[in-house]
């Protein structure tokens, strides 16, 4: 089990959800993908996204700044 990070801070929807469909691949059950963004829809693009692709949202944070973390554990 691995725990993977992926920076999308400065990209606007939809590319950081974009960017997490692109690492989807290359993660193996288990494994946590962690990711940083700065784009105001990113915390219902994310929770939409876990969910249509059966993924577990561990949480979606706002880090204050306009900057948010997110977790995804597949």
């Amino acid at each position: 089990m691995a725990t993977k990070t992926l920076d999308t801070l400065g990209l606007k929807c939809p590319q950081p959800i974009l960017k997490v469909a692109t690492m989807a691949p290359q993660m193996q059950p288990g494994d946590i993908l962690e990711i940083t963004a700065d784009c105001e829809s990113f915390p219902k693009d994310v929770k939409a996204w876990a969910e249509r692709t059966g993924k577990t949202l561990l949480f979606c944070t706002d880090e204050g700044g306009g900057k948010y973390k997110a977790q995804i554990q597949f």
